[in-house]
């Protein structure tokens, strides 16, 4: 069984700026693989990073449209990272781990059930997908978010995990943290590599 770990980075990023996040995952669990890939688009808010969609002029309902617009190109990524580490639904596992943005495409990807996920977490992220939701019943989700987070509120998190429970996903954790911002904090990493752990155990 192979354990996979792709890490989805926030708007105006880039995946090298989460390889040294995988690098400590591997530090703590050799047994794992991780990739880190680039946005699908370049960002188009300045000369350099990537982005999975365009944040301009967005609001809700533009979100919306433009996180099914995005999809094509982020699963065209995805299935390449699957596809390169010969992956299996039903015997290796998978964890999509995302910030801000990439925690949209990953909550995203979850509630549609278009990959094998064995879980997601999402820093700093919001569920922004139309529904229906069709989640895998057996995937688990941890959502982490600053509670002085100004560039997404932290009750948009509060709010992804009541949907994603009404949806039927049967394992969803929280953790909100005090005097956090839009950032990913070494509390957050700990209980993200404890959440991993535990996925990659199960059975």
């Amino acid at each position: 069984m192979q354990k996979l770990v792709i890490l989805l980075h926030g708007v105006g990023s880039s995946g090298a700026d989460l390889e040294g996040l995988g690098h400590f995952f591997q530090q703590v669990m050799p047994d794992i693989v991780f990739a880190s890939p680039d946005g699908s688009q370049p960002f188009d808010g300045g000369p350099e990073g990537f982005q999975w969609f365009s944040l301009a002029g967005i609001n809700d309902a533009l979100r919306r449209e433009r996180v099914v617009e995005a999809r094509a190109a982020f699963d065209a990524t995805i299935n390449g990272i699957l596809h390169q580490h010969h992956i299996e639904p039903g015997r290796d596992k998978v964890i999509l781990l995302g910030f801000s943005q990439g925690s949209i495409m990953a909550l995203d990807a979850l509630v549609t059930g278009r990959f094998p996920l064995s879980g997601v977490v999402a820093f700093s992220g919001r569920l922004s997908s139309p529904k229906p939701y069709t989640p895998p019943s057996d995937a688990a989700v941890l959502l982490v978010h600053g509670l002085d987070d100004q560039v997404i509120p932290w009750t948009e998190s509060e709010s992804a995990a009541a949907a994603l429970v009404e949806a039927g996903v049967s394992e969803v954790e929280t953790q909100f943290e005090p005097g956090v911002v839009h950032t990913i904090s070494a509390e957050g990493i700990s209980k993200a590599m404890e959440f991993i752990m535990q996925q990659f155990e199960h059975s």
